[in-house]
């Protein structure tokens, strides 16, 4: 799966937990970038991105990330 193909399902996932058809992610893209974007919401994301992609994040991994590019990274690895 290419970076480009992840980021396309990103945005279908951010939309629907942010409830916000207008979210489009990109690598730089950080919770300071949408409004909603709280601890609670966080472990929303972080559920339905792994469902999404049937990959797991341990919690240092959570914690560590920074943007959506750094997110999109750890997947392409979980999914070779």
């Amino acid at each position: 799966m290419t970076r480009e193909e992840i980021f396309s399902k990103l945005n279908e996932v951010f939309r629907d937990v942010f409830d916000d058809e207008d979210i489009t992610v990109g690598e730089e893209t950080s919770s300071k970038d949408i409004e909603d974007w709280d601890s609670l919401n966080h472990i929303n994301l972080v559920v339905a991105v792994e469902k999404e992609f049937g990959v797991k994040f341990s919690m240092g991994e959570t914690q560590k990330m920074k943007n959506v590019g750094e997110m999109v990274s750890i997947i392409i690895e979980r999914t070779k």
